[in-house]
């Protein structure tokens, strides 16, 4: 069973709702990061070898899947040749890369309706799913920095505001579920005790929420097997049963202030 972890609100502002229409346009318009905008389009403009007959998206990158989700992915942030390059989350870092690993695992658990991730016309679907992303330009290095997590904070707050009936947080890798644990405090929520990462460690949120843990599916952890798919399954095991203690009705009460 998940941990739980007592939280309390400290604001009584009235929620309004918000459309995953609205919070993509702000993303994808989003000019908070300097750094980042420099570097995405100068990747844009030199490009990878394989890709030089392409036009790169370069800009930040919105969430994709099920506007109805009860499961909410949380990953770091776009490939600078991945997503930075189609324009969606997990999409185009190469054959048996993350994305692939990821939506493998998501179609073995049946919320995708294909094991591969390649371009944005490849005709993939998820099911009861969304996958958004702690921050969502490509950072050099893989490395954002802490003013930029913070800065990003605001368009998964919007997204989950749209997003009503999510039910099951999985964060991808440490600082995904810092980002997430940081956006319910910065919210006014007090958790006691603190959530820690763990794969496949879930915490009970009275929130109704339950945030789960897990490894990163990225080349490094994949490759050396900090990562396998059995691992990833467990995951999604665990979020299916979780979210089989709710119907597709119910509506989650995380909304924009």
């Amino acid at each position: 069973m998940p941990s739980l972890v007592n939280v309390r609100r400290s604001s009584n502002h009235e929620p309004r709702t918000i459309t995953l229409n609205v919070v993509r346009d702000g993303i994808v318009g989003c000019n908070r990061c300097p750094r980042l905008r420099t570097y995405c389009q100068e990747i844009a403009r030199t490009k990878r070898r394989a890709y030089r007959d392409e036009i790169y998206w370069a800009k930040p990158v919105p969430g994709f899947g099920d506007p109805a989700a009860r499961l909410l992915l949380i990953g770091l942030a776009p490939a600078a040749h991945g997503a930075n390059r189609t324009g969606r989350v997990f999409t185009g870092d190469g054959v048996g890369g993350s994305g692939d690993f990821l939506m493998s695992a998501l179609h073995r658990a049946g919320f995708a309706n294909l094991p591969t991730s390649h371009h944005p016309a490849d005709g993939l679907k998820l099911r009861d799913a969304f996958i958004a992303a702690a921050v969502r330009c490509a950072p050099p290095d893989n490395k954002p920095t802490p003013e930029e997590i913070s800065n990003c904070l605001p368009h998964l707050e919007n997204e989950i505001a749209a997003l009503r009936r999510v039910r099951v947080v999985v964060a991808l890798g440490k600082i995904s579920f810092d980002a997430y644990v940081r956006l319910l405090k910065r919210r006014g929520l007090e958790l006691s005790p603190r959530p820690r990462f763990g794969h496949a460690v879930a915490h009970a949120l009275p929130n109704g929420q339950t945030l789960i843990g897990s490894y990163h599916p990225s080349r490094q952890n994949t490759n050396t097997g900090k990562l396998t798919p059995r691992m990833m399954d467990e995951v999604f095991r665990l979020a299916a049963r979780q979210l089989h203690r709710f119907p597709r009705t119910v509506v989650s009460g995380f909304r924009l202030r």
